[in-house]
């Protein structure tokens, strides 16, 4: 699946990327093509490099190969300037400031080169981007709570909107809906495909409901390297994508059969 044109300059691209730590290979010469604007699930069993692929994009692994995005490349920044260049990440536990405000996470993450003092003090206004971001993750109305007393999922989103109002325009996600509830998998599905257009979202995940529901492309990795990828249904069929996760091809048919039982 590899971009062109326009698409292959302002997406993400990814070649021949090598990670390894003492002599093992976590990541094995990948190539990963990612279009602007793709909400892309990155999928495969454990160990497979998923986040490892992460961390090499956004320098917390050394790694070989080439990593570029909107045309720049990435592998050899320090992480600071990776995240100047537009690429944010979150990790499974969310990382927010629990005794401070909504508005106040936002505002510090949004900075603007205000002081600490004038970031805690109560202001009459409200920066735009801070206004949308607010918005855009559905925490509006509890904007004067601590971050401390929100449910999971809502920590989540707030650290998603922490990442909007520095214009990142990478967003990768490690695994966002992992120990929410239905209805927060559901918003943030929801909150997913709102901010993909106008950004290129790369979601490491396990949760194949939540894939098969969401994902607009979905790239397979195991043992380091590239196994399939395409549409949910194009990497469902995959004969290879089964034997990995299921055993065999018969074995995904009666899954299959099972899932239509259940289903009906």
């Amino acid at each position: 699946m590899s971009g062109t044109g326009t698409e292959s300059r302002g997406g993400l691209e990814i070649s021949a990327l090598r990670v390894e730590f003492d002599g093992f290979t976590a990541v094995d010469g990948v190539d990963l093509s990612v279009a602007p604007g793709d909400l892309r699930f990155l999928i495969g069993p454990n160990g497979a490099g998923k986040t490892t692929l992460v961390d090499a994009v956004t320098g917390l692994a050394r790694a070989t190969g080439s990593v570029r995005f909107e045309g720049a490349e990435l592998l050899g920044r320090p992480v600071h300037r990776i995240a100047r260049a537009g690429v944010g990440r979150t990790f499974q536990t969310a990382t927010v400031f629990e005794n401070l405000t909504v508005l106040t996470n936002l505002d510090i993450a949004a900075g603007s080169g205000r002081s600490a003092a004038t970031l805690l003090r109560r202001r009459r206004g409200i920066p735009d981007a801070v206004a949308e971001a607010l918005e855009t993750i559905g925490l509006t109305a509890l904007r004067d709570r601590p971050a401390g007393v929100l449910a999971h999922g809502q920590k989540q989103w707030l650290e998603i909107g922490m990442l909007l109002v520095q214009n990142v325009r990478l967003l990768l996600l490690d695994e966002p809906v992992a120990g929410m509830s239905h209805e927060e998998r559901d918003a943030t599905g929801a909150l997913l495909h709102r901010i993909a257009g106008e950004r290129t979202v790369v979601v490491i995940e396990h949760d194949m409901d939540f894939l098969r529901s969401y994902a607009r492309t979905v790239s397979v990795l195991h043992a380091g390297r590239v196994l399939s990828e395409g549409t949910v249904d194009e990497v469902r069929a995959d004969p290879a994508v089964q034997e990995v996760y299921l055993g065999t091809a018969e074995d995904a048919a009666a899954v299959a059969e099972a899932e239509a039982v259940t289903r009906a």
